[in-house]
């Protein structure tokens, strides 16, 4: 969703299931025609596999050995051109419910981003969809407001749906966008990330919802003491959904979906996609449609990037610290790789004067969301943080992303840069290479 103030998936599982286009409970209503919107989507598939540019090869060969060349960190930013403009359509054209449109009018969101509008009508439709857009674009409302327009035309046709998120930062914030755009409905939503009491998670989940957004380890610790019946779930959407499919939730995503032998829709939605995926994917979605508004493969265009050489001589901490203290640095997120650097390079710099703190997956969730809380409003400039943060913390004009170390591959820096430069500004990104990186020739 595109803001005027500048603020801020596949049919059933089931493999002996035949595929129904006339899904029970998806309306059929169409919007306007719109150049846009009518933009045939292509099939998911082939065009995974087909993009083979100098590029993509430098990345992959970088992940081969394990490494991250330098050389793919430095990119000018092309000159920012306001959505808006290039977007004519409001929402209100959109034969989007009136409820809808007063709370995205509240919100300060007149018109859609681009990926909600070539995504819309196919999805209160019930088509099956990946979703490949750069971070900030409006993916959440992307398949958010499509949910809610079925649920309003459709009040006696209840479902069920399930939203899953590799991150807790991640699930509050989808959270808290459906609260406001449910606000004066009768729609519940009940979000359950890990480090909370999951006492209290059952407890909710008695009390009616209409959809459950949840990080996959404690969906799983409710599922197991009988919580919820993910059977009774229709829609399913896989936010992230490069990070849901690596090897670190691949098992746990397997096991829900299995679960979910009634499903009639799911979204597929994230910032890059990994063409190691394909198989995976189509073990999960049938016949989805692929949108790109991005390319999967490539960083913000409006985010300046660069690299800082530090030499075998030169303390870098040194250099981290001139250059937080120059003015243009005021809201700045830098990434460790590891929690305790995390953690001992926030104490150094606020011994030193900068007000900071950390975020990492050692610390509490209330510990979490006050850090972050105080990074909103102000109170700290620089928020230290692990890949906790690359995905799923949505905060209004960062000005700078900073990569303490080189990060392990290119999909991770993408998610992390994704932090600034968001709602058509221009960010910056920069990331320190030390001599033991040096194993590639930097380019002047």
């Amino acid at each position: 969703m595109k803001s005027n103030n500048s603020s801020s998936s596949s049919k059933s599982a089931s493999s002996n299931k035949p595929k129904n286009s006339n899904r029970s409970g998806f309306s059929k209503n169409k919007g306007p025609k719109n150049d846009r919107r009518n933009d045939k989507p292509k099939k998911f598939g082939n065009s995974l596999t087909a993009v083979k540019t100098a590029r993509k090869e430098a990345k992959n060969n970088a992940k081969k050995k394990n490494e991250l060349n330098p050389n793919l960190l430095i990119q000018r930013a092309q000159q920012v051109v306001e959505e808006v403009s290039a977007i004519e359509t409001r929402f209100d054209e959109m034969n989007i419910h009136p409820a809808i449109l007063g709370n995205l009018r509240t919100m300060g969101f007149e018109h859609p981003t681009e990926i909600q509008i070539k995504t819309y009508d196919k999805l209160v439709e019930g088509e099956n969809l990946i979703g490949i857009a750069n971070t900030g674009t409006g993916k959440t409302g992307a398949f958010l407001i499509p949910i809610l327009q079925r649920l309003l035309n459709q009040e006696n046709e209840r479902f069920l749906s399930l939203v899953i998120v590799p991150t807790r930062e991640l699930a509050l914030q989808v959270y808290d966008e459906f609260n406001k755009l449910t606000r004066g409905m009768k729609f519940n939503a009940a979000c359950f990330i890990g480090g909370t009491n999951i006492e209290k998670d059952l407890r909710v989940l008695k009390n009616p919802y209409d959809i459950v957004i949840a990080t996959p380890g404690r969906l799983i610790d409710l599922k197991d003491r009988g919580g919820i019946k993910l059977i009774k779930f229709e829609v399913l959407v896989l936010d992230e959904f490069d990070k849901m499919l690596d090897m670190g939730f691949v098992k746990d995503v397997r096991h829900i979906v299995d679960l979910m032998r009634h499903r009639k829709q799911t979204l597929l939605f994230s910032a890059t996609k990994d063409p190691k995926q394909a198989a995976i994917i189509d073990e999960i979605v049938t016949d989805p449609m692929l949108v790109q508004v991005s390319s999967g493969q490539s960083s913000s265009n409006n985010v300046d990037q660069d690299i800082i050489r530090v030499g075998a001589n030169e303390d870098k901490f040194s250099i981290l610290l001139g250059m937080l203290r120059k003015e243009e640095f005021s809201k700045v997120i830098i990434f460790s790789e590891l929690k305790h650097g995390a953690t001992r390079l926030s104490r150094k710099l606020n011994s030193c004067g900068i007000k900071s703190d950390c975020i990492h997956g050692d610390k509490s969730q209330n510990y979490r969301v006050n850090a972050l809380e105080k990074f909103k409003s102000g109170e700290i400039n620089v928020l230290v943080a692990t890949d906790v943060a690359a995905r799923g913390i949505d905060v209004n004009d960062i000005t700078h992303v900073i990569n303490y170390q080189l990060p392990k591959d290119y999909e991770t820096y993408i998610h992390r840069v994704g932090r600034t430069g968001r709602a058509g500004k221009k960010g910056v990104a920069l990331t320190f290479v030390d001599s033991e990186d040096g194993k590639f020739e930097i380019s002047n």
